[in-house]
Order: C-alpha cells, then structure tokens, then sequence
C-alpha cells in the first residue's frame, strides 16, 4: 500500500510529507490542476514491503484523541469539544509595532520565534516564505535569523507543501519549531512515531487556525481579475498592514518598469465561497491544530474585531509552551490578556463547522463505504443524511467550477458582499 490510495480516492492534502519519508527516492512532489501531489515511480517503489508514506499520510486521517492525550499532560482537565485540549487561552500581540501591523492578526508568532532564537532556546524555525524567484510561490524554510522570520510573516492563502523539510531537521543539529497547519502537523506527529531521530531536534509544534486550504486558482483568479501578470510581482502578500488586512501587490506597470501597487481589504477578495477548497479540506474536522503544543489564529469577535492593528487569540496546550508565554511577558515581547472558552469558540464558527458539518460528512460518507478519513472523534451534532448529500453535492459542483477557468465568469455572480 502507498499513497496512490490516497491520491486515486482524493485523500490528498498536498502536505508533501511523503516525498522524503520514502526510502527508495519513489515520490517526487508536484503541482498538479492546481494542487501539490506525489508522483510514484512504481518500479522502485517497495509497496506493502514498506508502506510508510501511507504510514505518515494525513489525509487517511488521524486519532485525535489519542495524539492529544499524549501531548497534553494528564493533569489537565480543560477540553473542549470545537478546540480540543488545553492549558491556557489567551489574547495577545508582539509589542514590536512594526511585527505586529504586518503580520496579519497580532505577529506573535513571528515575535515569539524571534525571542526564542536571540534567547538561544531554538536554533531555528520551519516556516513558509515565498520563493525569491517570483516572488508568489510559497517555499517553507528553516529561519535562523531575525530577519529571515520576518519575511515569512503574514498568512498564506495557497498550498504550502513540506517536502524536504523532515530530513532537513534530522541532518541539523539543535532544537526547532515546526510552523504549520492543522494537516502538516498530523503528517509530522505520524512521522515521530517512526523516525526518533527527527523527533529528538523538534523543540515543539505550532498550529494555525484553518478554515480550509486554497488551491493556487484562487490567487490565479484573483490576479487575472485584478489584471496583474504574475511575472511582474515584486512583492505580494495576502494580508498585510493591519488586521485582518489587505491583499498588498507590488508589481511592474505592463508598458513601463514603473512600481504600482495594488491594494484590497481582506474581506473584500477573500470571499469565494468554495470554489477554491480542495476536496480533502471538507472531510477535515480539525480547524484549531489540536495536536500543536499551541495554535495560534484570529479572533473574530468583538471588541477584538475592532482591532485594526493586529490581535491574535492562543490555544496553550502544554505547560511548558504556557511558562514560555508567561516569560515572554515578563520580558516585554509580548502583551496577553487570558481569554475566556466559550468567548473563543463563538469566534471560531469555522471549528464548530468542521465538528458538525465536516463531520457529519465523514460520518455518512463511512456509512456508504466511500473511501474517507479515519477520525476518532464524532461529529457534535450530525447532520441528517439528505442534508449532507445536498451539502456535498454543492461543494462539489463548486469545485468543479473553480477548476476550469473557463467557467470563472460564474463566480462573480456569486459572490458574497462584505
């Protein structure tokens, strides 16, 4: 068995973790329709003599219960259905002006990382950048300096595939945060069950609130509305200068070398529905990274929203993460405020989402013997089956449309005002 079960049944979430996992060098990740797959070299592959990228694959889904229970020390009680287990909750910001209005919600994050490299306590940081080359493409690293941190900072809007990252970190020496999704993160905690070397260097996992994942249409959209060739792009992100904030382009003018800059409020460009969420995304019912050491994420509630700088909310789930918040504090890098369970779960509608609807889709589709995700958990408040059917039904006619340009014309009609 290898990932083609994955792949051919739609299971893929494009985390590129099985790439370097695979002994025999038989799986080479690339773009395809719009989304990170693995291609199999089916001579060289071992199959069921080896099967560990089906081993590590998230998209066959993950005991969420059972991984948390080893990560959250015992003693603690606090667990709730939509986040999940947890020590502390917070709201907070890097007190560094400058991190805080440019990195989408807050820039604790980026602060945090930084104060753990100039304090010697990590020697670097996997996160994702874009790629010199264009300018758009994003490109996971290992940060190391101040610097290189910063110019991760800000979401990611677009598959972000982690090939090479896992042999990158068991090849260096000392300890590393691992940034990433939800997905990434059940990939990588797979992966410490059967490499223990990798595991020794990971200092701790940081989660990202998900609501979904994007496939790179949606920025291929969004640029051809907005008539921006994308090898004019000097500097792009997806959310800068506040939050929750604007699309910022800085491109060449198309008759000259002149710098324009092209600007969009957050909820202005980011509302086309599901056109533009890989299939995969649906079956998924973790949206707070239950399974990170602490997640971090908007706050989508007043009187945070009304916040133009920048706020983050912080799910801590071990003790150790919660004394690193609290020294940070002591030490002036940060400000928190403690945030209250059912304040943060009214904020985070998609973590409700994900339990119930998502779920209910997992659920029905297990009925029906479709090939899904394996959960341990079950949906809160399940959907009835012919609900869900039209649901599905739905999502996947939206699919269709986001995947063939000839039918974009469609979206703007559909589109939610903000």
């Amino acid at each position: 068995m290898n990932v083609k079960y994955t792949t051919t049944n739609n299971l893929c979430l494009g985390c590129g973790l099985c790439e370097d996992i695979c002994p025999t060098n038989s799986l080479t990740i690339g773009i395809y329709h719009g989304e990170y797959r693995p291609k199999i070299n089916e001579d060289t592959c071992l199959g069921d003599k080896c099967s560990r990228c089906s081993k590590i694959c998230p998209g066959l889904g993950v005991e969420l219960k059972k991984y948390s229970q080893n990560i959250v020390d015992s003693s603690v009680t606090n667990d709730n259905k939509y986040i999940g287990r947890y020590v502390s909750l917070y709201t907070g910001h890097s007190t560094d002006g400058f991190i805080r209005y440019h990195s989408a919600s807050g820039g604790l994050v980026t602060g945090l990382l930084i104060y753990l490299i100039e304090k010697r306590l990590i020697d670097g940081a996997v996160v994702t950048g874009f790629s010199s080359k264009d300018n758009i493409t994003p490109e996971p690293f290992i940060a190391r300096t101040k610097e290189e941190l910063i110019s991760a900072r800000s979401s990611k809007y677009c598959p972000v595939s982690m090939q090479g990252i896992r042999q990158q970190i068991r090849e260096s020496e000392g300890k590393y945060v691992i940034v990433g999704l939800p997905c990434h993160i059940h990939g990588f905690r797979k992966i410490e069950n059967i490499d223990e070397t990798f595991k020794q260097h990971v200092f701790a996992y940081w989660g990202l609130y998900c609501s979904s994942g994007r496939t790179f249409y949606e920025t291929e959209y969004i640029l051809k509305t907005i008539e921006v060739k994308k090898n004019k792009i000097k500097y792009f992100s997806y959310r800068d200068e506040g939050c929750l904030g604007s699309l910022v382009i800085k491109h060449q003018s198309q008759d000259n070398d002149d710098i324009q800059i092209y600007k969009e409020k957050y909820g202005s460009y980011n509302n086309h529905r599901s056109f533009f969420i890989p299939r995969r995304c649906h079956y998924c019912i973790d949206h707070s990274a239950e399974l990170s050491d602490i997640s971090f994420g908007d706050i989508h509630i007043k009187p945070y929203s009304d916040d133009t700088v920048g706020t983050n909310s912080v799910i801590v789930r071990t003790r150790q993460m919660n004394e690193l918040l609290l020294q940070a504090v002591h030490d002036g890098v940060i400000v928190l405020d403690e945030l209250q369970e059912e304040t943060l779960v009214k904020s985070q509608k998609m973590a409700r989402a994900k339990k119930e609807k998502y779920g209910s889709l997992v659920y029905w589709g297990k009925k029906l013997g479709m090939c899904v995700p394996q959960y341990d958990v079950h949906p809160h408040k399940k959907m009835g089956f012919i609900k869900s059917f039209i649901y599905m039904m739905n999502l996947n006619l939206q699919y269709a449309v986001g995947h063939h340009e000839v039918l974009w014309p469609i979206i703007k009609f559909t589109i939610r005002k903000k």
